[in-house]
C-alpha cells in the first residue's frame, strides 16, 4: 500500500517512502529520496534531514547545530 491521505484513502499514483515497524521520526524531520527506506527500530531525531535510507535499529541526530543570526549590516554568532 502506498501513502495515505488524511481520511485513510490511497493516493494512487503516488509514491510514499517506506517506513517499517516501530519507527519513531520527531517533529521537524525532514526525509526525501525516491530510493529511501527507514528500517525496523530507528528513531529519527528532530529537525534531521534524510536523504538516503536508514538501516534498522540506527539512531539519527543533529549535532552541533549552531544559531546564525543575520541582519542588514552583517552576520554574526550570538550577537548580543
Amino acid at each position: 500500500m502506498g501513502p495515505l491521505n488524511q481520511k485513510g484513502q490511497e493516493l494512487r499514483g503516488r509514491s510514499g517512502i517506506p517506513i517499517h515497524d516501530n519507527v519513531t521520526i520527531y517533529s521537524g524531520a525532514s526525509i526525501l529520496g525516491g530510493e529511501t527506506v527507514i528500517g525496523r527500530d530507528a528513531v529519527i531525531g528532530g529537525n534531521v534531514f534524510i536523504i538516503s535510507s536508514i538501516k534498522p535499529g540506527t539512531r539519527v541526530s543533529v549535532k552541533n547545530q549552531e544559531l546564525v543570526y543575520r541582519n542588514d549590516d552583517e552576520a554574526c554568532f550570538r550577537c548580543d
